[in-house]
């Protein structure tokens, strides 16, 4: 890992967005006033001196699994939404630059006059020049969720720890805004999350983490400035392993 600065329990993070965190009002597609308060947070937290790499998925615009559902070839499907990753991240690129930030987009799926092609060196080297880097088209494969690309990338990167925003405070054991006698967990070990099920991330994902010892912050996205608090260590969230 990349060892942590004065002030921060995790140095360098790797947050995992949601295609639908891109979303407004309208409920779908990306809406810039949404995408710039989320920069904002970043732009916030590199100001601090972390290091931030970001992982988008694609839902506000074409989800895989859906398509598949009606129909359509799921591998297809999955390159499908691939592509919508690369938009949602374009989008992110262009807001951060706005705010000033240095941003590079880095594709799983070679598109070299819209975006860079991953390669991880390249990757790391933006991160140690203070640039955000974000990471488009997943993992370049079918079947494979953008919840499991942000835990290879974030070992890929050495960050330490994966941030995994939301619309709510943590892992619940039901959804809370159902159910308002779900329990709240403060910490869980990985092996519970596989065990009980708890759908917070795709079980390649928390199986990843857990084989390469990669804490997973589960943290709500809502409320301003939450993401210099996890970096601190100071937010109201779940931490998945990375346990005493």
């Amino acid at each position: 890992m990349s060892g942590s600065a004065p002030g921060f329990r995790y140095r360098r993070l790797l947050l995992k967005l949601s295609g639908e965190a891109l979303v407004g009002k309208a409920g779908y597609g990306i809406d810039v006033d949404v995408v710039m308060r989320l920069c904002r947070e970043m732009k916030e937290a590199m100001d601090a001196g972390a290091e931030i790499a970001v992982v988008i998925g694609g839902g506000n615009i074409f989800r895989g699994l859906a398509g598949a559902a009606k129909g359509m070839e799921r591998a297809t499907a999955d390159y499908m939404g691939m592509l919508a990753t690369v938009m949602n991240a374009l989008a992110l690129q262009s807001g951060l630059e706005r705010l000033d930030v240095p941003a590079r987009v880095l594709s799983a799926i070679p598109m070299p006059t819209v975006c860079e092609s991953f390669v991880r060196s390249k990757a790391l080297h933006h991160l140690e020049c203070k640039r955000v880097v974000i990471f488009a088209a997943g993992t370049g494969n079918p079947y494979f969720t953008t919840d499991t690309t942000a835990a290879l990338r974030a070992v890929e990167m050495n960050c330490d720890a994966l941030a995994k925003a939301t619309q709510v405070d943590g892992v619940y054991s039901d959804d809370p805004r159902s159910n308002p006698e779900a329990v709240r967990y403060d910490k869980l070990p990985y092996g519970e999350v596989l065990a009980r099920d708890l759908r917070v991330m795709d079980g390649a994902a928390i199986a990843l983490a857990r084989d390469n010892n990669l804490p997973i912050v589960v943290f709500s996205i809502q409320e301003p400035g939450n993401l210099l608090k996890v970096l601190r260590g100071d937010a109201r969230a779940t931490v998945i392993g990375g346990l005493s």
